[in-house]
């Protein structure tokens, strides 16, 4: 036994200690292929887990047989069709409960009341509808000139590749009407397509550019529009299916010219691609529009709007279902309080399942603010709903997939990939297959995380390595050079000791800070300014000279960061020297003690001055006694006494500072 369990078992009563390696291997082997009931740790406790150290904690509790907790969201929805369909999913086994605790007993009421909470929501305008009442004109005239104006451009030369469709039915007083729809959102090559760039704005000026070109091709065939409705948008897919659906109706033809198609592969689905041919469908079949409306839908960038998101709870088989339950309830009432919702509980008789919350959740909270999840999120999610659990005396553990001894989840495409590609397909599909068939964990890989660590490692070394060099230049102000020395010493310290907290596995965050000393010294406001802009001028420099722009962006990030700190600094000594002077302290002795001083050094510098002791000892004893007794003398007697004049300084006689106060009270007396 090593010394960790040592000190362990020596720590816990009964002679307790930590079940080794081999022992947890066989109480799995015995738990998987039957061989009488599990043994369960001696040490297993809900207390394990702490703040402190969250990843040791959390590997001890999952090796005790502590399943960790699963929060993720299924799928997010929009509209009360999706609604529906959730809600009675949930209700399949048992009612589903709101936000107040009462039973959803009709559904349909419940959609209905779900409906009014989506009232204002915004998904992209993606297909754009025309309504026109024309004169007199025969549907193939118009699709005709509609045909050259795809040929040319729908809303500027050269826009050839977009998808439209339009019907011809009776107008108003014997005329035509034309229903055209424009797909005015990006269409891509094929799914993997990311990009974005041929869409067209919802604006009213690019809706106006469209309407005067396509008015122009329809008087350019002879058909003249007497007026249009006001034109109509609508978002996504269902969208585009519902126009299509709205423009066949009184028994109309649709005529639909789009480039994507589906490209057939034997013993495979197909792809959907965008060709370089236009093909065209006319239809009044209803269930044949919606099937080409699904086709070009497949291949239409769009923006859906999310108006709930479908939230699953789930928890281990062997887990008290009613603790459970109301964990999740108060985990519910906690994190989404002021959004409607309504859960259901599935397995809740069923022993050897897994018993799970489905959770149904509109994302527009009472005050109308959204909820936009992220994978910050999910975490804290994930630490609540344990801590709820904990508290009612679950032994659940919060846990990332990523910190998880097991192998890989898989998704059906690259099981499919796999099974028909086999050692051809792409590295990571393979390794992810072999893993869950073999049932190994592999290693995380984290490389963006580790490239970020190195990135702040350099950052935070270039930093220390110009703050040493300002301390380190003579010809700098000493008030740089000391207060850069002090901050050098201190950045190095705190960063070592975070370095260290990370490599015993402390969490960084939760580190107390230390005190570093820097000094207090009064300084003028004339040091302050020489201080900063020589921090600044280095750390311009400095920037200059890094190539990699990450890296460039980190530096001045941190030095930013640094330039607050000094800023605060100076500006706390600059007040410190005003509340001083304005005190009226003894002058005499602050300006003795402070020219002997760096800053005051720095002081006597940014005046101008000179400072050249002279060889002549009896002569600097009589000035600095002069000196002292115009200070001892009474006010009065100053101020009526005549300064002398200035005489010619003698090349032969060397310069030196005179060490009595100025005579102005609104001059700086620290000096």
């Amino acid at each position: 036994m090593n010394d960790l369990s040592r000190s362990r078992s020596a720590s816990r009563p009964g002679s307790r200690r930590l079940p080794s390696y081999f022992d947890l291997i066989e109480d799995e082997l015995r738990r998987r292929g039957g061989g009488g009931p599990a043994k369960r740790p001696t040490f297993a406790s809900p207390a394990l887990p702490t703040a402190k150290h969250a990843g040791v904690a959390s590997a001890f509790s999952r090796a005790a047989g502590n399943n960790a907790v699963v929060v993720k969201v299924l799928s997010y929805g929009a509209g009360a069709s999706s609604a529906r369909n959730v809600l009675a999913y949930q209700s399949k086994e048992e009612r589903a409960l709101d936000q107040d605790g009462r039973e959803v007993t009709d559904l349909n009421a419940a959609v209905r009341s779900w409906e009014r909470e989506f009232g204002n929501r915004n998904g992209t305008q993606d297909i754009l509808r025309l309504t026109y009442e024309l004169e007199k004109g025969e549907g193939e005239d118009i699709a005709r000139a509609l045909g050259s104006l795809a040929e040319d451009g729908f809303r500027h030369t050269g826009d050839t590749d977009r998808t439209y469709a339009f019907s011809v039915s009776e107008g108003v007083k014997g005329g035509t009407r034309l229903h055209f729809a424009l797909v005015i959102a990006h269409e891509k090559k094929d799914r993997s397509d990311r990009s974005s760039a041929n869409r067209i704005p919802a604006e009213i000026d690019d809706v106006r550019a469209i309407d005067e070109r396509l008015d122009r091709a329809l008087r350019g065939a002879g058909i003249t529009p007497v007026s249009r409705y006001p034109a109509e948008f609508s978002s996504g897919p269902k969208g585009l299916t519902a126009t299509l659906h709205a423009m066949q109706r009184a028994g109309a033809e649709v005529t639909l010219s789009t480039k994507t198609h589906v490209k057939d592969r034997p013993s495979m689905s197909g792809r959907y691609e965008r060709g370089g041919e236009r093909r065209e469908v006319t239809t009044k079949d209803h269930k044949e529009l919606t099937a080409e409306g699904q086709v070009v839908g497949a291949l239409m960038q769009t923006r859906q709007p999310r108006d709930f998101m479908h939230l699953l709870l789930s928890g281990p088989a062997n887990v008290d279902r009613d603790r459970f339950i109301l964990a999740g309830r108060d985990f519910l009432k906690e994190q989404f309080a002021g959004h409607r919702y309504a859960y259901a509980v599935h397995n809740r008789n069923d022993l050897e399942k897994h018993p799970h919350l489905h959770v149904i959740i509109a994302l527009r909270n009472a005050s109308g603010k959204m909820l936009n999840p992220n994978i910050r999120d999910f975490t804290e999610w994930r630490v609540r709903f344990a801590d709820n659990a904990r508290e009612r005396g679950i032994p659940i553990d919060r846990q990332k997939r990523i910190e998880r001894a097991g192998p890989p989840p898989v998704k059906r495409w690259e099981w499919e990939m796999f099974r028909r590609m086999g050692a051809t397909a792409p590295a990571n599909v393979v390794d992810k297959v072999r893993a869950k068939l073999r049932d190994t964990p592999t290693a995380p890989k984290r490389e963006e995380a580790k490239k970020r660590l190195e990135q702040s490692r350099r950052s935070v070394g270039r930093v220390i390595l110009m703050l040493e060099g300002i301390a380190k230049d003579r010809s700098a102000p000493s008030t740089a050079r000391e207060l850069t020395h002090d901050l050098s010493i201190g950045l190095r310290r705190e960063y070592g000791r975070l370095e260290t907290a990370v490599r015993e596995g402390r969490d960084p965050t939760r580190e107390k800070g230390e005190d570093h000393m820097l000094r207090s010294t009064p300084i003028s406001a004339a040091q302050a300014k020489a201080a900063k802009e020589t921090l600044a001028n280095t750390a311009l420099t400095v920037a200059v000279k890094i190539a990699n722009p990450s890296d460039r962006l980190i530096f001045e990030q941190a030095t930013k960061i640094i330039g607050k700190v000094v800023g605060l600094q100076l500006d706390s000594r600059v007040d410190k020297n005003r509340d001083r002077t304005e005190s009226g302290r003894d002058k005499r002795s602050s300006d003795s003690l402070e020219t002997k001083s760096a800053a005051g050094r720095d002081h006597i510098a940014e005046q101008g001055v000179v400072n050249r002791s002279s060889n002549n000892r009896s002569l600097d004893a009589s000035r600095i006694a002069r000196s002292n007794a115009e200070h001892d003398a009474p006010e009065t007697d100053r101020s009526n006494r005549e300064r002398p004049k200035p005489q010619q300084r003698d090349r032969d006689i060397p310069k030196s500072i005179k060490l009595r106060p100025p005579q102005e009270k609104d001059r700086d007396r620290t000096r």
